[in-house]
């Protein structure tokens, strides 16, 4: 037989575990080193993943697409549901290319005078550094679609606290 010990905590332990929990965060949130934000792709392999990782977004969101439409999921968040999976599904081909056409161009083609985070294209421009340049802007579908995502995930909500059918 197993014997179990029961450990009471009195409210000044809590708070004290608690507070040396939250200190922590806190202290790397205040004092970072370093913040990893950005990752390149170095090696060829980190490339290849990614782009696969696009291809198999790409194909998840098709069958979520078809799947809504297949079913004929009715309400207004199911629509915009349709919408976000749509959206995505540009953005995925518009990331793949933009990183296919990354891969073309070479390093002198940007200028990193500010930083990385401040790059720029520098001329002359071809057809291969224009659809780069756009490519880029896949900020411009993807917000949207996350709203799309953020409203269709709060109707669908409200749908069923109500008690409807969504």
């Amino acid at each position: 037989m197993g014997c179990s010990k029961k450990v009471a905590y009195n409210s000044r332990q809590v708070k004290l575990m608690t507070g040396l929990l939250l200190l922590l965060p806190g202290l790397i949130v205040l004092f970072p080193v370093q913040a990893w934000a950005l990752q390149t792709h170095g090696a060829p392999e980190g490339i290849i993943v990614h782009q696969m990782a696009h291809v198999f977004y790409f194909g998840a969101l098709v069958y979520l697409f078809w799947d809504l439409r297949r079913t004929m999921s009715q309400g207004r968040g199911w629509k915009f549901l349709q919408i976000f999976c749509l959206l995505m599904m540009l953005w995925n081909i518009l990331a793949f290319v933009g990183h296919q056409t990354h891969l073309i161009m070479d390093a002198a083609d940007f200028s990193h005078e500010f930083g990385y985070l401040s790059s720029m294209m520098l001329g002359p421009f071809s057809a291969t550094k224009l659809i780069n340049y756009f490519a880029r802007l896949d900020h411009l579908i993807l917000v949207p679609a996350l709203i799309f995502l953020f409203l269709s995930l709060r109707s669908i909500y409200r749908s069923t606290a109500e008690g409807e059918d969504s």
